[in-house]
């Protein structure tokens, strides 16, 4: 037995000692993956539940559901009620912590109305080596990341993904649209409804991965470096539409794509 399957076998171990679980299922790689797993080991002992607010995508939300539907699990959309905190819009460094917090405590509250013994979340090994504040609270409120307690890293599920036929192992990541507003900036309906239709245009005409963040009004584009010179032969096309969305102005990130890059400043935020 060669590691990655070892990894996988003590995944349905741990599912099975479980018994019956509440999977916080965002459409994503890794809790596709997760509740593909739970589902096969646990059948109709599964409950899968998505969070939405304005944070979320449309397009995420809908395909979240396509999966759910075909995996043949319960599935459960909620709304999250975030953007009505003062501590999530304000957007400190800590706003993951009590995005996490909320979206987390309401989960817990519908698995034991339905006598769920565990909440379980997506997180991987991987998550480990980057900034996540939410990661405390996850384990503060004693959710349970079935992934990374048995070690698998983001390229272990992938691989185990595409064994499973999972249309998801190579979805590329997908944050909250909240990640593309620079910290100490407020959160806004409007500002990640522009954020969403902007990069929705860019992946129509063939950008992927692709992230706008929006900081002080400006559509700063992150796409993969070898695609900088088929984005400058449309320049004239992006930079009109996304001004129609409302961005003052619009600029390519040199640096090229990279998630999580709003974290590269946090030294340099004054709130923290």
């Amino acid at each position: 037995m060669d590691l990655l399957e070892d990894k996988y076998r003590k995944l349905e171990e741990l599912l099975k000692e479980c018994g019956r679980v509440l999977v916080a299922y965002s459409g994503g790689t890794d809790s596709a993956f997760l509740l593909a797993v739970a589902a096969r080991v646990l059948a109709d002992r599964v409950l899968a539940v998505t969070a939405v607010s304005a944070t979320s995508t449309a397009a995420e939300v809908r395909e979240a559901k396509e999966l759910a539907r075909q995996l043949g699990v319960r599935h459960l959309v909620v709304r999250s009620g975030e953007m009505q905190h003062r501590e999530f819009i304000e957007n400190s460094p800590l706003k993951c912590y009590y995005c996490k917090q909320l979206r987390f405590s309401h989960l817990q509250e519908i698995a034991r109305q339905n006598k769920i013994p565990w909440v379980l979340d997506g997180s991987n090994l991987d998550d480990l080596q980057d900034y996540r504040p939410g990661l405390q609270a996850v384990k503060e409120l004693g959710v349970r990341s079935p992934l990374r307690e048995v070690g698998l890293t983001k390229a272990d599920i992938r691989a185990l993904s595409r064994q499973l036929e999972l249309p998801t192992w190579n979805k590329p990541s997908a944050p909250c649209l909240a990640s593309r507003i620079p910290y100490g900036e407020e959160i806004s309906e409007e500002k990640l409804r522009r954020v969403e239709e902007a990069e929705q245009f860019l992946k129509s005409l063939g950008f992927s991965p692709v992230r706008v963040r929006h900081p002080r009004g400006e559509a700063r584009v992150e796409i993969a470096r070898e695609q900088f010179l088929q984005l400058t032969g449309l320049a004239e096309t992006v930079t009109r539409q996304l001004k129609e969305l409302g961005f003052a102005r619009i600029t390519l990130d040199l640096c090229g794509f990279r998630s999580g890059s709003l974290n590269e400043e946090l030294s340099n935020y004054k709130g923290s």
